[in-house]
């Protein structure tokens, strides 16, 4: 059973029962072709609403707020296994496959093994950032630890603050899940369940990444510090039907660092798939 509960920006968020854990997801409705949007790690559904508006009227980006981020139900499972059954079920209860799907980070590991899993879901991918292998030493840093981030802070403004005092350049991204408690500002995700979701998804995601066959379009920004630019190079010369959009001067949030060439990108891709 589904139910509406706020509108983020262009987005309506609604929450849906999805194997018995409550997940919340944002739809930009109207007509168009449905496009499923899963985001990384500390992430919300609400980061793809400039997205969805420049996807508009043609396509209708529908996004996941996977379990433990957001308003969705936490659990104990957070492996990617969990994630991508999540995803399926969710495309199937609202009977919206195959269609394409669009990941990014954890959120593209995500969608690749639920296209190799569940390929009579998926028509096309787009994976932004997401690696095929992701472990020392081809990542330097594969789990950020936010153990020692602040809990609470009195302003947002003062949250943001002590977040880019532990080594983060902009908590932009970070502060996108970041909510008034009645004791002040401080983030919807629990650090030790991020802690343990990034742990699993160390590994190597090749199989699955080489098992999918469906177009993909692979996006890479070049001053990425997640991605190495040789992995995405090599991801798309290994995988048939994958063309590789490398975007410079952009880091690992390339819809973030260039919101305007990465939406024609997608929409170019999706045009023709």
């Amino acid at each position: 059973m589904t139910a509406n509960t706020t509108t983020a920006k262009t987005m309506t968020v609604k929450t849906t029962t999805v194997r018995g854990l409550r997940l919340a997801y944002a739809d930009a409705g109207g007509p168009g072709a449905p496009v499923l949007a899963l985001h990384g790690h500390f992430g919300r559904a609400r980061q793809f609403a400039a997205l969805a508006a420049a996807l508009a009227p043609q396509f209708r980006l529908i996004a996941l707020e996977q379990r433990a981020h957001g308003q969705s139900d936490r659990d104990d499972d957070l492996t990617p296994d969990a994630y991508a059954a999540d995803a399926a079920a969710f495309v199937q209860a609202l009977g919206l496959g195959p269609l394409p799907v669009l990941g990014h980070s954890m959120g593209g590991v995500v969608a690749f093994r639920m296209a190799a899993q569940h390929p009579e879901l998926v028509r096309s991918l787009i994976v932004e950032e997401g690696g095929a292998l992701n472990r020392r030493p081809e990542v330097a840093h594969p789990v950020l630890d936010v153990r020692d981030w602040p809990r609470r802070a009195p302003t947002l403004g003062e949250l943001r603050r002590q977040v880019e005092a532990h080594g983060i350049p902009d908590a932009g991204y970070f502060l996108e899940s970041a909510v008034e408690h009645p004791d002040g500002w401080g983030f919807l995700f629990d650090y030790e369940d991020m802690m343990r979701s990034q742990e699993a998804l160390v590994g190597d995601w090749w199989e699955d990444w080489l098992t999918s066959t469906c177009p993909t379009l692979l996006v890479h920004g070049l001053d990425s510090t997640v991605l190495p630019t040789a992995m995405a190079r090599d991801m798309a010369e290994r995988r048939p039907h994958t063309t590789l959009r490398e975007f410079p001067h952009c880091g690992h949030w390339v819809h973030d660092d260039a919101p305007a060439a990465f939406a024609v990108a997608v929409r170019e891709f999706l045009t023709v798939r």
